[in-house]
């Protein structure tokens, strides 16, 4: 009998879990992955990955409000199996409303592929147009990422290979 799979893939049907499983149970888990994905990006800094977003913004966002802060959060790794957060902050300043939006990056990936970064990025950022996880923000984010979905699915099978005791499978050189 596999190993229970964490909830990262929650949801998705056992045709695609089941594989995973098995994988995992054989340790080929990270080696798959890295078959896959065989390098990682090279933003390392939040000013590097600020620029990152912005021009994803301006080429597929142009009339989205414009975030103010973009930074890699190491607490995210550990809360509520979130990937991001974009969060936006309503003060009022002299009579008026203002809202400032942020968007955080789960610091574990800071030392990924650029394919799960990019299905990152795309998905926070869409959420400065689209508020709710429906099927317009999904078409979004598909236009901005057209592997979306797969992506998605690559990058919660990673998280399932780090719960079950794996190491990053991209670590930065020292």
């Amino acid at each position: 009998m596999p190993t229970p799979l964490p909830a990262y893939l929650a949801g998705y049907p056992p045709s695609l879990t089941e594989p995973v499983a098995h994988l995992l149970d054989q340790g080929r888990l990270g080696e798959a992955l890295r078959r896959k994905y065989p390098s990682a990006h090279t933003l390392r800094t939040d000013r590097a990955l600020y620029d990152f977003v912005q021009a994803l913004r301006n080429d597929f966002l142009r009339n989205s409000p414009q975030p103010g802060k973009v930074l890699f959060d190491g607490k995210l790794q550990s809360v509520g199996r979130a990937l991001g957060t974009h969060t936006r902050i309503a003060r009022v300043q002299g009579g008026k409303l203002k809202t400032k939006h942020e968007i955080r990056i789960a610091a574990i990936f800071r030392e990924a592929p650029p394919e799960f970064l990019r299905m990152i990025v795309a998905h926070e950022p869409a959420h400065l147009r689209e508020g709710d996880h429906d099927k317009a923000f999904y078409a979004l984010c598909c236009h901005i990422e057209p592997d979306y979905h797969q992506l998605e699915f690559d990058t919660r099978v990673y998280l399932c290979h780090l719960a079950a005791g794996g190491t990053p499978l991209w670590p930065t050189a020292v």
